[in-house]
């Protein structure tokens, strides 16, 4: 089943004959890759300046953006009619919508043509011809049909998983019931065929899925899916061989049971509903549960009023409860849990603290009171940081240590040396051990889910959760199934399949841990720089794909030149990033992400990278001017903290100047020439390096404030004053 493998979902070409190769995927993603260049042009047909005159060459190239419009509703058109003509029940809505669109890019066409009108020769320029209100609502009628015959495209792809779904679990119902070989042989092609099918219409969707959380579990159902297949033929070919053996039985059943979890966990997804109203009743993560407190605690600055002191203690003593998972395991070593258990004891003497001075503050609005709340504020958020940290450390070495103890898969091929030489004795022993090697393995992916650091991380753990606790026991009854039958050849390949996937689930832990490291150590930007590109389209004999040109030889030398700057600029910044104790602060995280970006565009300027064109650089842009709007919402609230607590004299114009050009709405403009993409972005992180820079001295200034304010407050404990 290679087709489940890869990013993309798509392992290759897919057998000829399938409904799903015919193009239904390829004529829905034209649709979506047309919609870009429409909203681009109306945009700009929208919002030219609405002076009374304008000049020829004004008037001309308005004139080609209407055309352009019409062309490109043209194609869309031609897409929806394609998928309607395939989907019959939808066959009606599809074509309305698209009757709609095409007059509505009509209408514009109409309305920016300037053949038709008369031409005042008195000063060089005639008054404007476009009339704005039917353009307006032109538009707004092609993007609401636009609307229609996505939603509607998207309703036939959801309805075409479904029907694979079907498919797969009717033929699943006849392999569970099959008795001879012949007759499972041909079953298992024709199954063989229907899972390649559903491989490539959910890799597909995966792809196309926004929320990560969701592209997550498709992704951990579908690598179920994937690995299952192999296990069913073998679990399947061993119950025919030994029909008498309960264990081969149970073993068969088995993986039945979890390709069919998995099979209605991928309906869910794309479905977005779960059966019978249930809810997601997973409990939140502790680095979930302290970045909600923090948000809480922090918004007490702002509004006094915002939470109640009996909410914020039932908060954290939620936080602190779970952090037992980690006291009462048994593996956690003593050190790590004495000093869980210390920090978790001064979590809450700072909490009454700051419920204290916030119950004061409530009365005596003083300056006094307000640092006095800030400093509790920062304390206990200092606190939270130095659990969280001992938290990972605890998870990431315990994980760490097992993973490296159990490299050698001793225990796995003990079972298999006991299977052949039928050693019952042996089999009870060493199943023993992978039971409790599996418990310590799904201990610890709980204890990462904890310190996972984001939702799909989280779901990855749980998936891997899931997957040792029934690896390990299916492994345990084929093992059984061998030493019983210790000649069989069928029983013996049936043992090794379980055990590599066992292996490849160990192998996949490593790259989990790597993961959960680079999250909490700030530099996951480095890897989700590029994932907003568009995806390139197939080839199609019925529809012409939309190709974006190319920057030809000369335009690339120049480019080159500009782009040379800006990759000394992604070093500047990178530099000034390292200066940052705290990786994990949004300020650098922000600036890393923007850098990385920014690098992607310097590559693009030497030929080179994931960015082929120019669409691409200007999606990449787009995502670069999103980061920019967050780093900006970040340094804002730091600027507040900074004049909250330290009360500095500083420039104020400084700070603003800065913040009032990386505001700058980039996402706003249509971007023409490269060259002046480039440019503008190099700007943009020019201001990135100063503004670190300013940042990080404030931060050291923050510190140092904060200290003396804690030593001043010593002394006067020291003395008796307070």
């Amino acid at each position: 089943m290679a087709a489940f493998s890869g990013p993309a979902g798509v392992g290759g070409a897919s057998p000829s004959g399938f409904a799903f190769d015919s193009g239904l995927e390829i004529k829905t993603r034209s649709v979506e890759q047309t919609l870009l260049p429409l909203v681009s042009q109306i945009t700009t047909l929208i919002n030219h300046k609405d002076n009374t005159k304008k000049s020829d060459k004004t008037l001309q190239a308005i004139q080609r953006v209407g055309q352009a419009v019409n062309l490109a509703v043209g194609r869309f058109v031609k897409v929806g009619e394609a998928i309607a003509n395939e989907n019959w029940d939808l066959k009606e809505e599809i074509n309305i919508a698209c009757i709609e669109a095409k007059q509505a890019g009509e209408t514009i066409a109409a309305l920016t043509d300037i053949s038709s009108l008369n031409h005042p020769e008195s000063d060089g320029q005639i008054t404007i011809f476009t009339d704005k209100t039917g353009v307006i609502k032109a538009a707004r009628l092609l993007l609401s049909s636009v609307t229609k015959v996505l939603l509607l495209a998207d309703r036939v792809v959801i309805k075409q998983i479904i029907t694979s779904r079907n498919k797969v679990l009717a033929t699943m119902e006849r392999l569970e019931k099959v008795n001879s070989f012949q007759e499972f042989v041909q079953i298992f092609s024709q199954f063989g065929n229907e899972m390649v099918e559903f491989a490539h219409l959910t890799g597909d969707r995966q792809n196309d899925l926004k929320d990560e959380k969701k592209k997550a579990k498709m992704a951990a159902a579908r690598a179920v899916l994937e690995k299952c297949t192999m296990m069913l033929l073998t679990a399947s070919k061993t119950c025919l061989r030994h029909p008498n053996c309960e264990s081969a039985h149970k073993n068969k059943e088995g993986v039945f049971d979890r390709m069919k979890v998995a099979l209605d966990k991928v309906i869910e997804i794309v479905t977005d509903c779960k059966p019978n109203g249930e809810t997601d009743i997973s409990s939140v993560s502790i680095f979930t549960g302290i970045k909600e407190f923090k948000m809480s605690i922090e918004a007490l600055l702002e509004n006094l009023y915002f939470q109640s002191k009996e909410n914020l203690s039932a908060t954290l003593e939620v936080i602190l409860e779970r952090t037992e998972d980690f006291t009462d395991s048994a593996y956690t070593s003593h050190e790590h849990r004495e000093r869980i258990l210390e920090l978790s004891t001064q979590a809450r003497l700072e909490l009454q603290q700051l419920l204290s001075v916030w119950i004061q503050s409530q009365s005596k609005k003083t300056k006094s009171i307000a640092e006095e709340l800030e400093l509790a504020v920062l304390k206990i958020s200092h606190s939270l940081k130095e659990l969280k940290k001992e938290l990972h450390r605890t998870a990431t070495q315990l994980t760490a240590d097992l993973l490296k103890y159990h490299a050698d898969h001793v225990v796995l091929k003990a079972l298999k040396l006991t299977g052949v030489e039928g050693n019952l004795e042996g089999l009870a022993e060493y199943a023993c051990k992978l039971s409790e090697q599996k418990e310590q393995l799904v201990e610890v992916c709980r204890l990462l889910r904890h310190i996972s650091g984001t939702e799909p991380l989280e779901i990855t753990c749980v998936h891997a959760e899931e997957t040792f606790q029934v690896t390990g026991q299916q492994i345990i009854s084929a093992a059984e199934t061998l030493t019983l039958h210790p000649s069989s050849k069928i029983a013996k390949e049936n043992l090794d399949v379980f055990c590599e996937a066992w292996e490849s689930q160990i192998g996949d832990m490593s790259t989990l841990l790597r993961e959960i490291n680079d999250v909490f150590e700030g530099r996951r930007g480095e890897k989700y720089g590029y994932l907003s590109l568009p995806k390139p389209m197939k080839n199609n004999a019925n529809l012409k794909s939309l190709k974006p040109d190319k920057p030809d030889s000369e335009e690339q030398a120049k480019i080159a030149k500009l782009g040379l700057k800006l990759g000394l600029l992604t070093s500047d910044v990178n530099c000034e990033i390292k200066k940052w104790e705290d990786q994990e602060n949004e300020i650098v995280r922000n600036g890393r992400n923007m850098s990385s970006m920014a690098y992607s565009l310097y590559l693009f300027t030497r030929g080179e990278g994931p960015l082929k064109t120019s669409q691409d650089l200007i999606h990449q842009l787009e995502v670069f001017a999103e980061e920019g709007l967050k780093l900006t919402s970040s340094v804002q609230v730091f600027s507040k903290q900074v004049m909250q607590v330290c009360l500095l004299g500083l420039d104020g114009d400084v700070m603003n100047t800065h913040l009032g050009v990386t505001k700058t709405p980039l996402q706003n403009q249509v971007f023409l020439k490269v060259d002046k993409c480039i440019i503008k972005t190099r700007s943009m992180m020019a201001i990135l390096v100063q503004l670190l820079s300013l940042c990080y001295k404030l931060l050291k200034k923050l510190q140092m404030e904060n200290n003396r304010w804690v030593s001043v407050t010593n002394k006067d404990s020291v003395d008796g004053k307070t």
